[in-house]
């Protein structure tokens, strides 16, 4: 008995370690491909010969890999824009006209080159911000008369701060943060904070998504600005322009973990892929639908956020990034993502709300199974199947036991 006891005990312990051996795999497969990344602000530029209009800048961040280069351009002339160029060659180069470049429609006046070696860009933009008085406590703008909108603050207009004193080549980070004109924002800002990596991981605070090598991040950050009615709500708009495929459908994953973002089972990618083909996802934007009200969350702090369907938008966005790679007529799609649902506290419980995106090549990271789900998995099924083997193991012994005699042999 003791023999099969102990063995039952051996097999489960080799079933759990196996379950967390197969779960490192698992999480360390991306670990392995890393980009050289580098940093400059205003490549090109002789600021003697051509200074730049305040609160312009162009952030150039270069990835290399192996055998080809990503280029990621962030720039805040006119609406802030975040443009991703993939290229099939490691000597890849931006070059920028600045003199035309600052006119802001001149086109070809930023290029890669070779030009041939572009296999893909496409460009997120960041061209409105909208305010409505959610009077009802709906939070569906779709609903709202348009009285209920307050007129929309045009990203365009915004005066965005220097890039150069926020600039964190180390950390390969940089934070743009922008004004309105109006009093609303007098200690107020709108910020986008853009983070490259060279490596898979997560970021560390909610929601905590899975990054890798191919992607960057925005996280975008409304931050005490004075609402314009006590139920004031927020809803921002997005476009993306696409050299070949634009981003025009979004698409919903379920899943049961929620250890990096608490209650959440859901994320939206906003995908780049061919029409009526089986080929791979070019490029995406992926989030997961939640804000957040306070720069340090509690699980309280966490508000949904949804978004409306893309939709083709007739002309280009007002960005001069947008202008000077792309130019002409490009597809565009646009949507809404709006924050918070019925119920939740209004904007000016907290004055403030992040949101956070991703933004990448190929196929967006998909989160598998943590190690914790994996070990209560594990402990879960191992736990009855233990139990069943142990009575098992009991109930035989009990058989194979010798009967004790209820009478004494007579002699």
């Amino acid at each position: 008995m003791a023999a099969d006891i102990m063995y039952t005990i051996h097999f489960y312990v080799l079933f759990v370690l196996s379950t967390l051996r197969c779960s490192s795999s698992f999480i360390g497969n991306g670990e392995n491909y890393r980009r050289n990344l580098s940093l400059e602000l205003n490549p090109g530029l002789n600021s003697l010969l051509t200074p730049l209009p305040p609160g312009v800048g162009l952030l150039h961040v270069r990835a290399l890999g192996k055998n080809n280069t990503l280029h990621y351009l962030l720039c805040s002339q006119g609406a802030p824009a975040l443009l991703l160029v993939h290229t099939n060659s490691t000597s890849s180069k931006v070059k920028v006209d600045w003199p035309a470049f600052l006119v802001q429609n001149t086109t070809g006046s930023l290029k890669l080159t070779p030009e041939s070696s572009v296999l893909y860009s496409n460009a997120l933009v960041f061209t409105r911000l909208w305010e409505y008085d959610d009077v009802n406590d709906t939070a569906v703008p779709e609903h709202l008369p348009p009285s209920s909108f307050f007129q929309p603050y045009e990203l365009q207009n915004f005066t965005w701060d220097d890039l150069n004193k926020t600039l964190d080549p180390m950390a390969h980070t940089a934070l743009l943060c922008g004004r309105g004109a109006s009093e609303s924002f007098s200690n107020g800002s709108l910020c986008l904070k853009f983070s490259a990596f060279d490596v898979e991981g997560r970021d560390q605070g909610w929601p905590s998504l899975l990054h890798n090598a191919n992607s960057s991040q925005l996280r975008v950050v409304l931050d005490g600005v004075v609402p314009r009615s006590n139920r004031s709500r927020f809803s921002l708009e997005l476009q993306v322009v696409g050299g070949t495929q634009a981003m025009s459908r979004v698409d919903v994953l379920q899943s049961i973990d929620d250890e990096y973002t608490p209650s959440i089972f859901k994320v939206s990618q906003w995908v780049s892929s061919p029409v009526n083909s089986t080929s791979p996802v070019l490029g995406y934007a992926q989030w997961k639908p939640v804000a957040y009200r306070r720069p340090s969350p509690l699980f309280e702090d966490a508000t949904p956020c949804r978004h409306s369907t893309p939709v083709p938008v007739a002309q280009l966005p007002p960005s001069g990034l947008v202008r000077a790679y792309f130019g002409g007529e490009r597809q565009t799609t646009g949507l809404n993502m709006t924050f918070s649902i019925t119920g939740d506290p209004f904007y000016n419980t907290t004055n403030y709300l992040s949101w956070t995106v991703l933004v990448g090549l190929g196929s967006p990271p998909v989160d598998s199974f943590s190690p914790l789900v994996l070990v209560i998995m594990a402990v879960g099924l191992g736990t009855p199947m233990l139990i069943i083997l142990l009575g098992g193991v009991c109930v035989c012994v009990r058989k194979n036991r010798p009967q004790p005699q209820v009478y004494e042999p007579i002699n």
